[in-house]
């Protein structure tokens, strides 16, 4: 257990009064001097940058917060001086670092966003918009409803520009760094705050520059016996781990030199929270603890990195399982570093980070490495925005964003939040039989253990042993658990019971993707079955929405070619039925309030149903009833030229052509009957269509080799052009292909079938019909 009372009271005392005794060293500085240090930290990343806009902005916050003062009694603009500080230690653009100087000016003085935008341009003022907008923000760590409205607001800030969270971190840095001041209970209130809120967000950003700080203050506030006893013990031995880590960074940086390798060499040591959650999870004392510092090479390139590897490799002997490669698969804050635990010299564990000077400067400022200054000739040395792959590095942020717009229930964002996302987990430390170490967000089951390993593991679970007993596979893994999974090959794979008991991202996403690949028309059907049951219980009278218009809405904007695709993936997991239950609803709540105009549109089309009012079309197709109506034809069963097709009368979209085999027409109630409208195709010469059509089949064989290329000559040597195609082969060696291809009809359309169905091993082909 970790013991934080071994040294005497009077010890910690002191450690505590010097530590209160000494101020933060930019606080003895004056405005003036503090405004300089600002514009020599910006010049040293960006010498040439026109420095009058940061000047201005610097005099504006200066002249509306005269007369106002911090807790501590230091005139109120040293706070925007400080976090404007912390923003160019972040070397970001010049717009940030005016927006910081400005970032309290709104909600403390009389200027309004209107004269920011007319003085510093409307980007800054849309910056200093959004911090005042979080400034706002209430906190109880008790209401879930609380803290989720919360991290909406910062996730939307987000979303709007990754700066605004930049700049509130800055503010929240500098007000713990300076949180002596407050009430002991406020000093415990923003502490948790920022453990919370404000240390995770800045750890999902890959800010350990700031993440690291943000954690050492909280735990000196929250933990206050626990952090200045921790502190003591770690100076006590300072002055023999340091003389011990310059040792060994000596002899890493004469051999890494020998083998002809430029790298930076240095040591440092791990900060107090790490330290602490270390003592705690894994019930040990300080002594007990042998990676209390780390040594970091950094070098040119990821060629170097694993050369640096090899050579540390045969200078001291590596721990089994205790190597991470953190560049092959980056952590989802985009951190990349080799990771490599030693037994040095004196038979003492440590570690070896090795990473290149990018992912160093990514490793420190995270996403904020990414709005750096560009002082490239063509861009005149202004921030340029992320690429995107840079964004697609942020692809987490857009998941939380779908699920804030679907769901209105806090709770349930919450829980996805910390379940699906792995937001705020902590971690547990367990062993494999071997004694490798595994490290699962806490909470985690034996399931969550398999597949950490490989998924087939996962796939094959039929059980599990805990220190060499059984345990059921909802076991919540401890510190120290020893785990062994029990396999076997006749196991029918994952239970969907599963997706409810893991905890990490990484099982979820491995049982989803074998539900995804193995049982489709289970999937179908339960996906179904979870979408009737969320709009059971969100009151919602499933069939009212359950329409083909609905469906087409949700086809096109998660990107499916037909419902049953759709379906599959909620069944799977893919997606969330009460996005899919809430989005439809939506729609169908629009139609409802436009019933007169549809009432309108359906007696036009009883007025007019036997005259032709529509003669020449751009579409191909002539429609009956209506004048001047837009046409798209429908996805669900893709109809070309020679099917017998009708007209679907939508509400806002025009009509929509489908065949009339179509299992979405057949299904339709006596009430959609009576949007149905006559429609059909238009002779060539009258028409101003393209003249290509899209079709989709499927094709059903015994799997071999080459199926596939047989299959897609046929296509090559009639001159079609193939849009897309998918396979998949079933346990029993059943082959399933997915074709779309443009074509002028059905007559060309059924004769490459013909020709298909001569190909060794097909089975049958059918063409969809929704």
């Amino acid at each position: 257990m970790a013991d934080f009372s071994s040294e005497s009271l009077d010890l910690q005392k002191k450690v505590k009064e010097e530590d209160d005794n000494i101020k933060p060293m930019k606080e003895f500085e004056s405005p003036e001097k503090l405004y300089d240090e600002l514009i020599a930290s910006v010049r040293k990343y960006h010498p040439s940058t026109d420095i009058s806009l940061i000047e201005k902005a610097y005099h504006v916050a200066r002249d509306a917060h005269e007369g106002q003062a911090r807790k501590s009694g230091e005139p109120y603009i040293i706070h925007p001086l400080c976090v404007a500080i912390i923003l160019a230690e972040l070397e970001l653009d010049k717009e940030t670092i005016v927006a910081g100087l400005l970032h309290d000016v709104v909600e403390d003085t009389v200027m309004t966003d209107e004269q920011i935008a007319q003085e510093f341009g409307d980007e800054v003022a849309l910056l200093v918009d959004g911090v005042t907008k979080l400034g706002q923000l209430s906190y109880d760590a008790d209401k879930v409803e609380v803290q989720a409205e919360n991290l909406r607001k910062m996730f939307l800030a987000m979303a709007k520009d990754i700066r605004v969270i930049l700049i509130k971190l800055a503010d929240r840095l500098h007000n713990m760094r300076t949180l002596k001041y407050m009430t002991p209970e406020k000093q415990k209130e923003k502490a948790r705050e920022t453990m919370d809120i404000y240390a995770p967000i800045a750890q999902r950003l890959g800010i350990s520059k700031i993440k690291i700080e943000l954690d050492d203050l909280s735990l000196k506030y929250l933990e206050p016996d626990a952090y200045y006893d921790l502190v003591h013990q770690i100076a006590q031995r300072k002055s023999v781990r340091d003389e011990y880590v310059q040792k060994l960074v000596e002899e890493v940086r004469q051999h890494i030199k020998d083998a002809g390798i430029p790298a930076q060499v240095d040591g440092r040591a791990k900060h107090f929270f790490s330290i602490y959650k270390k003592m705690v999870n894994q019930h040990k004392t300080l002594d007990q603890i042998y990676d209390l510092f780390a040594i970091r090479i950094i070098v040119d390139s990821v060629k170097d990195c694993y050369a640096a590897l090899g050579v540390i490799h045969e200078m001291y002997k590596p721990i089994p399982g205790r190597f991470k490669d953190y560049i092959a698969m980056p952590k989802p804050n985009m951190y990349q570093s080799l990771h490599t635990t030693l037994i040095g010299p004196t038979g003492q564990p440590f570690e070896i980070q090795i990473r290149t000077f990018e992912m160093h400067r990514t490793a420190e400022y995270g996403i904020a490495a990414h709005w750096k200054y560009k002082e490239a000739s063509n861009n005149g040395g202004v921030s340029q925005p992320m690429t995107v792959t840079e964004e697609e590095k942020l692809s987490w942020l857009r998941q939380i964003l779908e699920w804030q717009r679907d769901m209105s229930d806090n709770k349930e964002f919450m829980s996805l939040l910390k379940s699906d996302l792995d937001l705020f987990s902590d971690t547990v430390f367990c062993f494999t039989p071997t004694g490798d170490v595994k490290n699962l967000p806490t909470g985690s089951t034996p399931i969550d253990f398999a597949y950490s390993i490989h998924s087939a593991v996962g796939n094959k679970m039929i059980g599990a042993k805990v220190n060499g007993k059984l345990v059921p596979i909802d076991y919540i893994i401890q510190n120290g658990d020893r785990v062994e999974v029990i396999t076997s090959q006749n196991s029918k794979g994952p239970s969907r019971d599963w997706l409810n008991i893991v905890k990490s991202t990484q099982a979820k996403n491995k049982i989803n993707q074998w539900f995804r690949s193995e049982l489709k028309e289970e999937n179908i059907t339960h996906g179904k079955e979870l979408l009737i049951a969320s709009a059971k219980s969100k009151g919602i009278n499933f069939p009212d929405i359950n329409k083909p218009e609905y469906q087409e809405k949700i086809l096109r904007k998660y990107g499916f070619h037909d419902w049953n695709s759709c379906l599959a993936t909620i069944g799977h997991g893919g997606l969330k039925e009460g996005q899919i239950v809430n989005r439809m609803y939506e729609e169908y709540k629009k139609d409802h309030l436009a019933c007169i105009t549809d009432d309108e549109v359906l007696e036009t089309i009883a007025e007019n149903k036997d005259k032709v009012v529509q003669k020449h079309s751009k579409s191909g197709i002539i429609v009956k009833g209506l004048y001047d109506v837009a046409v798209h034809f429908s996805k669900c069963c893709s109809p070309v030229p020679g099917d017998e097709i009708v007209g679907f009368v939508t509400r806002g979209r025009g009509v929509s052509i489908h065949r009339t085999d179509c299992i979405n027409i057949i299904n339709l109630s006596d009430m959609e009957r009576e949007r149905l409208i006559d429609a059909e195709w238009q002779h060539d010469e009258e028409s101003g269509s393209s003249g290509l059509y899209r079709a989709e089949i499927k094709i059903y064989g015994n799997n071999r080799t080459g199926l596939l290329v047989d299959i897609t000559k046929i296509f090559t040597e009639r001159e079609i052009d193939i849009d897309s195609i998918h396979s998949k082969t079933s346990k029993q060696g059943i082959a399933t292909i997915d074709v779309s291809f443009s074509t002028k009809g059905r007559e060309e359309l059924t004769s490459v079938v013909e020709r298909l169905r001569q190909i060794e091993s097909i089975i049958d082909i059918e063409r969809t019909t929704g």
